[in-house]
């Protein structure tokens, strides 16, 4: 049963909005510190204290308990993220006289792999849909922009007729922190999405809509429904290689490397504010180089 006070549930609340208003988060980063701190309420009451209780004895003391837990270092650096934000909107707030997590640090995290395909799975993926149908038709205009762009899912599926320019092939995102990147198309990418705004939209549905991809009832297709659509094709498609929902946008970086593309350009493209997190790719490409090597030279 949980233990989180309603006082300290309208303190999140108001915490997540300041979020949504002021930094732009996305939907899943607010309920992921939303549960964070829910969670880290629960604890609290088992000690008898609320969240504005918090000191750093405390915060060290729930950090040993999610060790003994069995926790994970990336779900613990993702609270300590939660827990740091809110306690500095809770100084700001005059909620707390001082931040109680200002001098805690971060796990180290090995860096993931991120999974992606080779150029022939994501041939097979984007052959996969029938394109006689209006479905079948925007399904397979999704996966050419989201290989063609690098998108996030998110940003796919929230695209809207105002952020393309046909005639120059580019796509305007307002990605996370509000930070707004172009992106080009490319002539097949973009032919399909000519193609689907002629022939498969209108006849999806009759509604106005300021969304690109539409279901047949006019309204916002879901992450979770693209998703579903991917694994499907993919069954179709016969591919056996682990999927994620940023299985393209992880090919679209790994394949520009593949084929010579400056660092920093990726970054641009994919909208890092970081250039470590775009470096973790070179060593996707390293890897597939060094499979290459291994299988075609004489000598490997």
């Amino acid at each position: 049963m949980s233990q989180v006070h309603p006082q300290d549930d309208d303190k999140i609340d108001a915490f997540v909005e300041h979020l949504w208003l002021h930094q732009g988060v996305s939907q899943n980063t607010q309920a992921s510190y939303r549960s964070d701190l829910r969670r880290y309420c629960d604890y609290l009451g088992q000690c008898k204290l609320r969240l504005l209780d918090t000191t750093t004895e405390v915060l060290q003391d729930y950090l040993l308990w999610r060790r003994s837990q069995g926790l994970s270092p990336r779900s613990t650096s993702r609270f300590l993220s939660a827990i740091k934000k809110f306690c500095q909107f809770a100084v700001k707030q005059s909620w707390l006289s001082n931040d109680p997590s200002a001098k805690l640090k971060r796990p180290k995290l090995p860096q993931s792999i991120p999974h992606s395909l080779s150029e022939q799975d994501v041939e097979s993926l984007l052959n996969a849909p029938d394109t006689d149908s209006e479905l079948g038709l925007r399904d397979r205009t999704m996966l050419e922009v989201l290989y063609a762009s690098g998108l996030r899912v998110t940003e796919l599926i929230r695209l809207q007729l105002q952020q393309v320019s046909l005639q120059q092939g580019l796509v305007r995102i307002i990605g996370k922190g509000d930070k707004e990147r172009l992106v080009p198309l490319g002539e097949e990418a973009l032919d399909w999405l000519q193609r689907y705004l002629k022939h498969g939209r209108p006849a999806l549905s009759g509604k106005s809509s300021p969304w690109i991809f539409i279901t047949q009832r006019g309204t916002l297709l879901t992450r979770q429904a693209f998703w579903y659509r991917i694994k499907h094709y993919a069954q179709l498609a016969g591919i056996q290689a682990h999927l994620s929902p940023h299985t393209l946008r992880h090919a679209f970086a790994t394949h520009l490397l593949n084929h010579g593309a400056d660092l920093r350009v990726l970054q641009m493209l994919l909208g890092h504010s970081d250039l470590s997190t775009t470096q973790i790719y070179t060593q996707v490409a390293r890897e597939r180089l060094q499979s290459l090597h291994s299988q075609h030279h004489p000598r490997g």
